[in-house]
């Protein structure tokens, strides 16, 4: 008989807004599943990141079928695991781990999230140019996506700029050499003036973390904007990039599609992704009355 219930959960930092709980639950009690979705809260428990190790293992050992991971445990996690998919491997970031026969196995879904979000919502937009700001486990799968996608050049921009070259290293690595560089904020002006598009992947705009995350006057028509926060789904930099007359992409479908995946991978069915990218709008609508 297969299974029908299943014991998951979410290991990271401030958790306690996410939104994962509820899309899958909601997507398993359509498909007739039941599924408990816990948040391990490390602020919570009062221990730090690198006590992810002794969390998956507890977690393991109590039965669960499989965890999400988030910041900042992504990159921390991987020495405590048996496996890594190539993805995951490839990206030095696990966002999804599951439990078989005794084994974790990391994954990464945050590449084909936002791939398939892209994908979806700014399907002709030039690729050639693109800028990226943020360089941390979002920003390291974000960037491994938008290489996938076809982008000619990416150039990794952070404020800690060894991360960025950590990064870009790491691209041109993977995906061929003179495809990534890195480079400081303070050059950001020239870079955005020559570039297709930008993608977004640092907190601001979150909630906790409200601005813009670059001077607007740096924004003009013709270059495209996508974001990586979905809480609010329209963040400052998007409501402002909309109003220069820029195309856009919200950081919900990548929430939805990376979510799909995950439980694509917890519990061996089938999402429904359509059904998923409609229960994050009217999750994150929800919660921004709320906020």
């Amino acid at each position: 008989m297969s299974q029908t219930s299943y014991l998951v959960g979410l290991i990271g930092s401030g958790i306690g807004p996410s939104l994962s709980p509820a899309l899958h639950q909601r997507e398993a009690d359509r498909q007739g599943l039941r599924c408990l979705y816990r948040l391990i809260d490390i602020d919570i428990l009062g221990v730090p990141p690198e006590a992810v190790g002794d969390l998956v293992r507890a977690a393991r050992d109590v039965g669960f079928d499989g965890l999400n991971i988030t910041h900042p445990c992504k990159q921390l996690v991987i020495p405590h695991l048996d496996d890594l998919a190539p993805q995951a491997a490839a990206l030095g970031a696990v966002n999804t781990v599951v439990f078989e026969d005794g084994r974790a196995t990391g994954h990464n879904t945050d590449v084909t999230g936002f791939a398939a979000s892209f994908a979806r919502g700014l399907p002709d937009v030039p690729l050639e140019r693109v800028v990226q700001l943020g360089a941390g486990g979002a920003g390291a799968a974000v960037a491994h996506a938008v290489l996938t996608l076809g982008t000619g050049h990416v150039t990794v921009v952070d404020a800690v700029p060894d991360r960025a070259a950590s990064l870009a290293a790491a691209l041109n690595g993977h995906f061929g050499e003179g495809r990534a560089a890195a480079a400081a904020p303070d050059t950001l002006a020239p870079l955005l003036a020559a570039a297709d598009g930008v993608v977004h992947a640092t907190p601001t705009g979150m909630a906790a973390h409200p601005g813009l995350p670059f001077p607007a006057a740096l924004l003009r028509p013709g270059l495209w904007v996508a974001e990586v926060v979905y809480r609010p789904l329209e963040t400052e930099l998007l409501r402002t990039a909309r109003a220069v007359g820029c195309a856009t992409l919200d950081g919900g479908g990548m929430a939805a599609f990376q979510a799909a995946d995950a439980f694509r991978l917890f519990t061996g069915r089938e999402p429904d992704t359509a059904r998923m990218l409609a229960d994050i709008t009217e999750l994150a609508g929800a919660a921004g009355a709320r906020n």
